[in-house]
């Protein structure tokens, strides 16, 4: 008999830079999908890359995480939803005002002026790493300090406190249980709520973007204190977080595809679109989640008001309408218009800077460390489990 229970989502990755085996129907059902996520509650995943981009831009779907009928992926998740993301968790109006505040703060322009200061923090990283050895865990050597520092210097937040900030990211995201994630929530409340009093009693304001919110908005009465907290908290998580395991999983990958890594290091005109390659490829953010507040027809399925509507795009970024071959690394391919950063109004406001970190960070390790490899098998490295951001738990390396 053929089973017809919808399939569990999320799953773990086998190999970290491919979809879950178990994917494979939803790969060959597009554009949409019915799975069952942790608490058997039926949902739409949307498969297709026409569609996802149609239905990304759709504001009849809401990313409002407070509202009881918005789908979650796990428990802990379910358990800390009682309160708004800035950003992320609100819809237009609130979201276009909030959006329009942080542009100026991430365009190309300002991407590219960044480009020398990366640059620097790249080589002092690769410098500290070759001055302790031969070897190093190439996540906490390298991949996560970098873009940790280059947001540290853009919130205006201290380096110092990275070991804290980072700490509580990862149980806020990945924790164990609801209690854990709500503990580091209160903590990192608490940090910024401090560093936020600091700033207050500052006669010269820096240039950081807590900064311009404490002295431009908070004090004005533009802002209150939560939502300059809450601005602070998505922004040091998601300026490091997702950055980081690009780096640690764009090597791991690169390091399993010699051929391409040889053709890269020999023509490093290619890099801008091997970086789009291996966006499209490893899609990292794999959970992006919705609640529809009307019906909405796709085809011949309806999708009905209050049903949750996910989107996996490691399927949707393998769509073999788009991409032929999609399991391929190739960025001889036109990959810029892949899902990996969302797509609508909702779309990473970092983009720019996270390409600019890729590009030189990839680059610059390739170059210096040109007999850079894994210093154990592959099988033996672990990866993040499939509830969360995909990368590298750790990655040893030797040179």
């Amino acid at each position: 008999m053929t089973d017809t229970r919808p399939v569990a989502f999320p799953q773990d990755r086998t190999c970290p830079y491919q979809p879950p085996t178990g994917y494979d129907p939803l790969r060959a059902d597009r554009p949409l999908a019915r799975v069952s996520l942790y608490d058997g509650r039926p949902a739409w995943l949307v498969t297709g890359h026409a569609l996802a981009r149609e239905l990304l831009a759709d504001g009849r779907l809401s990313t409002d995480r407070t509202h009881p009928d918005f789908p979650t992926t796990t428990a802990r998740l379910a358990g800390v939803r009682n309160r708004s993301i800035a950003l992320l968790g609100v819809d237009d109006p609130v979201h276009h005002a909030q959006r329009r505040m942080m542009v100026p703060r991430f365009t190309l322009r300002r991407a590219t002026e960044l480009r020398p200061r990366i640059q620097e923090i790249v080589d002092e990283r690769i410098d500290a790493m070759t001055g302790a050895g031969t070897s190093a865990d190439l996540v906490t050597a390298f991949a996560l300090p970098v873009p940790s520092t280059v947001i540290c210097a853009l919130l205006g937040v201290a380096y110092e406190d990275h070991d804290f900030f980072e700490g509580q990211s990862r149980r806020l995201l990945r924790g164990p249980t609801t209690a854990d994630v709500l503990d580091a929530r209160a903590r990192l409340d608490a940090y910024l709520d401090e560093l936020i009093t600091r700033k207050l009693g500052e006669k010269e304001p820096g240039d950081g973007v807590l900064d311009e919110l404490v002295h431009g908005r908070l004090r004005t009465g533009a802002m209150s204190r939560a939502e300059v907290v809450s601005f602070a908290t998505i922004l040091l998580i998601a300026g490091h977080e997702t950055t980081a395991n690009m780096i640690s999983l764009g090597t791991f990958t690169l390091l399993q595809n010699p051929g391409r890594l040889a053709e890269l290091k020999a023509d490093p005109s290619l890099l801008p679109g091997a970086v789009e390659e291996l966006m499209r490829m490893l899609s990292i953010a794999d959970n992006l989640m919705r609640r529809a507040t009307e019906d909405i027809q796709v085809g011949e399925s309806v999708i009905r008001a209050g049903d949750g509507v996910l989107f996996a795009p490691s399927v949707i970024n393998r769509d073999e309408d788009v991409y032929p071959e999609p399991d391929a690394l190739d960025w001889h391919r036109p990959a810029r218009h892949h899902v990996a950063f969302g797509f609508g109004i909702h779309q990473c406001l970092g983009q720019n800077l996270a390409r600019a970190e890729l590009e030189i960070a990839l680059s610059t390790l390739f170059t210096r460390l040109p007999g850079l490899r894994l210093a154990v098998p592959a099988e033996e490295i672990p990866c993040k489990p499939g509830d969360t951001i995909q990368g590298m738990l750790e990655l040893p390396v030797t040179w």
